[in-house]
């Protein structure tokens, strides 16, 4: 984990040895935090698991004295002033540009480590949303995971960060993966109606009975995270023994007790 001043508000995680990469080459998947803060540590563990399978992994954000810094600076959230959010899908998006230019860019450590046809976006809750609409907008996402998320439907209310109309779904192109928290999870309602509105994309929903707070601080991002590398490693590098969590009567994910998977156009 670590931060470049070539790219402000934003922490990267990598794998330690870049070596291996010039020539089986870095995936690239983009993160919008819960809540849409600003801590880009905040699931550290999720993040740290997935770069280390070979992913150049961008969250919006800061970490340590320069996070404590920014957050004690902000003005505090007055009556009558409108809601904010510390980060938004322009985040994400900046995140996205800067990592695929480091592909060309000479003096780049990441020069010819990157390839760009491996682009994933991701978030959690409110990040989850900033993913969704930043994969319905620009055409260089490859595949799409949705944390503990979902959009709100027409009249519900809706926090800053998360107004995002469920119209937006009709703009999906990729393959989409839900990664749910089963009932319990605040988010579920919302990513169930999500998943039964789209039909013109591979879509898969996944439930775990963990809540809304998933599992980004077990040890390795626990389940949730394995689940995201295998859809990873079968969207993005085509591995048919990752696809087995999916795929089939029989799937990985359809033989764990207290897990559930649903499943449209594979």
């Amino acid at each position: 984990m670590e931060v470049d001043p070539t790219l402000p508000r934003h922490v990267i995680y990598r794998p330690r040895d870049l070596g291996p990469f010039a020539a089986k080459k870095l995936g690239v998947y983009v993160w919008g935090n819960g809540a849409c803060s600003d801590d880009g540590a905040s699931v550290r563990n999720h993040l740290l698991e997935i770069a280390s399978h070979g992913y150049l992994v961008i969250a919006s954000g800061f970490v340590g004295e320069e996070l404590a810094r920014v957050q004690a600076a902000r003005p505090a959230a007055g009556p009558g002033l409108p809601l904010t959010v510390p980060t938004t899908t322009q985040d994400l998006r900046d995140g996205l540009d800067w990592a695929l230019a480091q592909q060309g860019r000479a003096g780049s450590k990441y020069r010819g480590a990157i390839d760009p046809a491996k682009v994933a976006v991701s978030g959690f809750s409110c990040g989850g949303v900033q993913a969704i609409e930043l994969a319905t907008s620009d055409e260089r996402v490859n595949t799409l995971i949705v944390q503990n998320s979902g959009l709100f439907p027409q009249g519900a209310a809706r926090i800053p960060g998360m107004d995002l109309g469920k119209e937006a779904l009709t703009k999906l192109r990729t393959p989409v993966l839900y990664i749910q928290g089963g009932p319990t999870d605040i988010a579920w309602q919302n990513g169930r109606d999500d998943f039964e509105r789209i039909s013109h994309v591979p879509i898969v929903m996944v439930g775990l009975p963990v809540g809304h707070g998933g599992t980004y601080h077990d040890p390795h991002g626990g389940a949730a995270a394995g689940i995201a590398v295998d859809w990873l490693e079968w969207q993005l590098r085509g591995n048919e023994d990752a696809s087995r969590s999916f795929v089939g009567a029989n799937c990985r994910i359809c033989t764990v007790p207290g897990w559930t998977i649903d499943r449209k156009g594979l």
